[in-house]
């Protein structure tokens, strides 16, 4: 049960098996006004930086939403793919809810990216699915359809059972299909944790397949949100999650992700937490000290 992405020089495999999969999410003009006014001006310097900062920061792949009112999305999100693969070289998530800059973000990608997303409308399906498999991409299915988002999550699965189902049907192998089982706002729903846990388990039992998440939705409205999406997600990770769309800069999260790594045991001899909790000189400065001391 691996979903392979890449870019031109680098592959990344999701999986339950494997190190969890952190998607860097700050390339997106939703909620940021002086990003969304740079990139609609055609000034793509904070994207840059954005994508240099997120994988110096550990993201394995990143997010690209081009979402601005009144301005060309495809336009933009075609020369934000092909901006972001020229300074970094993680693969990419395709993020649209529109169609044409979703189909004009894989025409100028390099590599096999992820569709970031579809839905379980029968029409987003039709018109989303040909596209996943035209180009070769995998995508992200989000449990929602006609009816809205349940607060049943039974409800939620079955949407998520439709999607692969669909998608096999359009001959996208399951593997390529990730569920996204739509986090809500604790701080609104009391159950959201709950609810979202039971999903990942089915998805992984039942229909085998990879899981992600909008990893800081969970705290949406309350304060000091870092520590809050940490522990949900290594939380998540232990009911079955596989990826996140999440901000790899906060240092909670990177940290959580590694806790469940080590605890989840995929992550060998616990060598990604060593590494990153080893004191900066400890690989150079105490092995000489120690060498010197030998030889005195």
């Amino acid at each position: 049960m691996e979903t392979i992405i890449s870019s031109k020089t680098k592959t990344v495999i999701i999986g339950p098996e494997r190190p969890f999969t952190i998607i860097g999410e700050r390339i997106n003009p939703t909620g940021r006004k002086l990003l969304a006014r740079e990139m609609a001006a055609d000034n793509y310097e904070r994207v840059i930086s954005d994508a240099i900062a997120q994988v110096e920061a550990g993201a394995h792949m990143l997010d690209v939403n081009a979402g601005i009112p009144l301005a060309d999305e495809p336009a933009i999100m075609a020369k934000a793919i092909k901006i972001v693969q020229s300074v970094v070289d993680v693969p990419i998530s395709i993020d649209s809810s529109v169609v044409e800059a979703l189909q004009s973000g894989l025409e100028a990608y390099e590599g096999k990216p992820l569709v970031n997303s579809v839905t379980g409308e029968d029409e987003r399906l039709e018109s989303v699915l040909p596209l996943v498999k035209k180009y070769g991409a995998a995508v992200i299915g989000i449990s929602n359809d006609e009816t809205g988002i349940s607060q049943d999550p039974d409800v939620r699965f079955a949407v998520a059972k439709k999607i692969v189902e669909r998608a096999m049907d359009h001959g996208i192998p399951r593997e390529d299909v990730i569920i996204d089982p739509l986090v809500m706002p604790i701080g609104a729903m009391q159950f959201a944790g709950r609810q979202v846990f039971r999903i990942l388990e089915r998805c992984l039992n039942e229909l085998k397949v990879n899981t992600c998440c909008g990893g800081s939705n969970i705290s949406f409205g309350l304060p000091n949100r870092p520590p809050l999406n940490a522990h949900f997600l290594a939380m998540a990770i232990s009911h079955g999650l596989t990826s996140a769309i999440t901000n790899p800069i906060e240092s909670e999260i990177k940290q959580g992700v590694l806790v469940a790594d080590v605890m989840m045991g995929n992550d060998e001899n616990c060598t990604n937490w060593i590494v990153a909790n080893r004191a900066p000189d400890e690989d150079g400065g105490t092995r000489r000290a120690r060498r010197r001391r030998r030889r005195e």
